[in-house]
């Protein structure tokens, strides 16, 4: 009997990470019926990462909030409970910037008034039922705010020169004067989960790398929101050097700040849902994502899945929404493109599910020869 593990990520906007290693299992099984399965839907810190714990901890309980969206509109969220454990005597909360203050969840781009109020609502929700830890995956931001407004709505306060309240999002930056963290809010053990080491400020920071995806396109923009990082990061007594900072428009160093610690998101990830305990004894590990390209191999799921594997004698397949030419397949011994088997990307994003389910049964093939 053939052991398989099925741990991809999230082919993002198209299928949950859940329901991707489903269809893959479905496949799998159509060609062997006899194969057993685990499914460990993963995630790096963005989008699925509430989902992976969801899935792979028993006794994990949504508790939902509603919150104040980056567009500034109430949306409805949750935050994920999980059961107390020696470590987390009153348990773990997950909290995903992606449901709350997420890109997604965006009809339009906001370059200076989108931030990060609603995933620090979230987190004040979770810290109110009292939980020991917080996990905070900071995947798909929609702001350069550099965490004002999740600081904001844990106690702290971002003054202009007059004393008043700045503007939220990336628009009050240079107008903040003075930061009183008086009424922030004491931090349990936090971990925040990204895949993201860049530093906050610079060529490499928030700003210039990530500002163009949330809308700031003109490069006098760009510095104009990189020197406002600049002054808040001084203000807070933060490094705007720390790997990591720069994470979710500056959320990371925000975080950091209040105390938490940056982690690998796959890693960690990983080691909160058993991953390595659940390959120990695999024959095969799938894992996949919705494109895998030349910057796959720095820390995204899939690298690191293929490492997991090898390091138990498992073979590693992927299956992929695409996979570019300048992809590193060297640890896969089988794999599937979605869009090859569909015929188009067009296609393939039409019907995920359908052509996951068929990659499953072209990894099963690819086994059995």
């Amino acid at each position: 009997m053939t052991r398989v593990v099925l741990a991809p990520d999230s082919f993002k906007g198209t299928i949950t990470a859940a329901d991707a290693a489903a269809a893959l299992a479905h496949g799998w099984a159509a060609v062997d019926p006899d194969a057993e399965f685990v499914l460990r839907p993963m995630a790096d810190g963005g989008e699925g990462t509430v989902a992976a714990f969801e899935a792979a901890v028993p006794g994990a309980r949504r508790m939902p909030v509603a919150v104040e969206g980056p567009a500034g509109a109430v949306v409805g969220s949750f935050w994920l409970l999980l059961p107390p454990t020696e470590d987390a005597p009153e348990g773990t909360a997950v909290v995903d910037l992606g449901s709350t203050s997420g890109i997604e969840l965006l009809d339009e781009l906001r370059p200076w008034d989108a931030d990060t109020t609603g995933l620090g609502q979230a987190m004040a929700a979770a810290l109110d039922h009292g939980v020991s830890r917080l996990v905070v995956g900071i995947g798909s931001s929609a702001s350069t705010d550099g965490g004002t407004g999740m600081l904001a709505a844990l106690g702290a306060r971002f003054l202009d020169a007059a004393g008043g309240p700045v503007a939220p999002g990336a628009r009050g930056l240079a107008d903040i004067a003075a930061v009183d963290l008086t009424a922030l809010r004491a931090a349990p053990e936090v971990r925040v989960l990204t895949d993201v080491t860049n530093p906050l400020i610079g060529p490499r920071g928030a700003a210039a790398v990530f500002g163009p995806q949330k809308g700031l396109r003109a490069a006098e923009d760009i510095a104009l929101v990189d020197e406002g990082l600049r002054r808040l990061a001084d203000l807070l007594g933060l490094d705007a050097a720390l790997p990591g900072s720069g994470a979710a428009g500056g959320t990371g160093g925000a975080l950091v700040v209040w105390g938490g610690v940056l982690a690998p998101g796959a890693a960690a990830v990983a080691e909160l849902i058993g991953l390595t305990d659940a390959i120990a004894d695999a024959d095969v590990v799938i894992t996949g994502e919705g494109s895998y390209d030349g910057q796959s191999g720095d820390g995204k799921v899939p690298s690191f899945l293929a490492s997991l594997a090898a390091d138990a004698g498992a073979g590693a397949m992927l299956a992929a929404g695409r996979i570019a030419d300048d992809a590193d397949m060297t640890p896969f011994a089988a794999s599937a493109s979605l869009t090859a088997l569909a015929g188009s990307a067009e296609a393939a994003l039409a019907e995920p599910a359908r052509w996951l389910r068929e990659a499953g049964a072209v990894l099963a093939r690819a086994a059995a020869s």
